[in-house]
């Protein structure tokens, strides 16, 4: 095919094509399956955006979708709805995806489309309207959904001013505001073939992928000259506010809805492999040390666990508990009390086994499907640009000892802690002793 790279090999069987004007292709075969899974993955999210831009990426999720110069928004979803196909979309705070889950002989229809709705859109300005209405609804939902609205409430309070404290789905000020020229140049200025990764998952070959997605995308590489993919991103550490924070969001709920935590690491971290193995020790499963100590031996909140975020300069790690608010007292003196155990102690040999295991099983079991391996090999070229095959994350679990998650465990959760309340609470004032302590 006339300018496009040779397929290279990647570890675990996945092939990858340089195509001109920095596109990149890679593609993973998947036997015994009928389906494939494809994904136009850009290296933009809410993080890239000014402070004029809020929710510029999530709002352009939605109006792409509203029609192109050759199908309108009806035969796009007819198009899908025909072949009883899956199209959806995606924004995070440092990338966005497209994708669609068809049957192997729809794979040409499927890359057809995405290609016409990512670099061929007309955002019609009576479509931005309607679309602004839409994602206000969107903001009023995650303002009516506690725990949504908590998670976003967290990481304002740990990040601050750094562009990984804004939410993805901006503001109601933001959108309300939001222009479609602001629309247009944003998306004309970002969605560049250098910054996209086609990912593709199934029953499929690597050649025919790479032909239907040069076809496709010719007029955007051509835009893009001679340009070459956007390398992962890999900045200095961010440098975050220091000391505890704490924010309160009154809500009249029946619940107390509890976030804590504490920076985590980037992903690039070498030691983001013993962060995971402790995450889920403490927080991951039944037999987690928060879920025993908070549900069933005190039975203080029907939910209880700890999550990871990552990013290319800063992390996150956090506490979550939905609990009766004359309970929220006893729950953060529990949760405080498990975290500053395991700062101090580590983990015993048995709780590390358990976690190595969950983390094994559950990197296997979620590669059964043919999303979910587009996903895997989608991020892993716009994130590191490069692959790690099954059998090398195995062994970099395998490999955690508990010496290593006792040291991570003392440098991380030793750090002031970071609370943020959705609640029946006016005030600080309002909150226990236990949570105005950290402020």
């Amino acid at each position: 095919m006339p300018g496009a790279g040779a397929a290279a090999s990647a570890p675990g069987g996945v092939l990858r094509t340089e195509l001109p004007g920095g596109l990149r292709v890679v593609t993973e075969t998947v036997p015994g399956v009928r389906s494939v899974s494809l994904g136009i993955w850009i290296a933009i999210g809410s993080r890239d955006e000014s402070p004029l831009q809020a929710g510029a990426a999530h709002y352009l999720e939605h109006l792409l979708f509203k029609g192109t110069r050759r199908r309108t928004a009806v035969e796009i979803a007819e198009q899908f709805d025909a072949v009883g196909g899956d199209l959806n979309a995606f924004t995070a705070k440092e990338h966005t995806c497209y994708y669609a889950h068809v049957l192997d002989t729809d794979l040409p229809l499927a890359v057809d489309v995405l290609a016409d709705v990512v670099t061929d859109a007309t955002l019609a300005p009576p479509d931005v309207e309607i679309e602004r209405g839409v994602v206000l609804e969107e903001i009023a939902m995650r303002d009516d959904d506690p725990e949504d609205l908590l998670g976003e409430l967290f990481d304002e309070a740990l990040f601050g001013d750094h562009p990984l404290g804004r939410p993805v789905i901006g503001s109601e000020e933001s959108i309300r505001r939001m222009s479609r020229e602001t629309l247009h140049d944003f998306w004309r200025g970002e969605y560049t073939t250098p910054r996209m990764v086609v990912a593709a998952a199934g029953n499929l070959t690597h050649g025919e992928v790479v032909e239907l997605v040069s076809s496709a995308l010719a007029a955007a590489a051509a835009r893009a000259g001679g340009a070459v993919p956007v390398a992962p991103r890999h900045p200095a550490p961010a440098q975050l506010a220091a000391g505890p924070r704490l924010v309160v969001r009154p809500d009249d709920t029946e619940q107390a809805h509890l976030m804590l935590g504490v920076p985590g690491l980037p992903r690039h971290d070498p030691r983001r492999t013993a962060l995971s193995v402790l995450n889920t020790a403490l927080g991951g499963g039944p037999s987690s040390r928060l879920f025993q100590q908070v549900r069933e031996q005190r039975g203080l909140a029907y939910s209880v666990y700890s999550a990871l975020s990552a990013y290319a300069d800063a992390g996150s790690f956090s506490v979550y508990a939905g609990c009766a608010p004359e309970r929220l007292d006893e729950v953060v003196t529990v949760v405080r009390a498990v975290l500053a155990e395991v700062a101090a102690d580590g983990l015993t040999p048995a709780e590390l086994t358990r976690a190595q295991g969950n983390l094994r099983g559950g990197l296997v079991l979620g590669l059964e499907d043919t999303p979910s391996r587009m996903n895997r090999i989608g991020r892993s070229e716009l994130d590191h640009g490069r692959q790690r095959t099954i059998a090398e994350s195995l062994d970099r679990i395998a490999a955690v000892t508990v010496d290593q998650v006792k040291a991570l465990a003392a440098e991380l959760l030793t750090e002031p802690l970071t609370a943020a309340v959705v609640g029946p609470y006016d005030d600080e004032r309002d909150l226990p002793y236990s949570l105005r302590a950290l402020a």
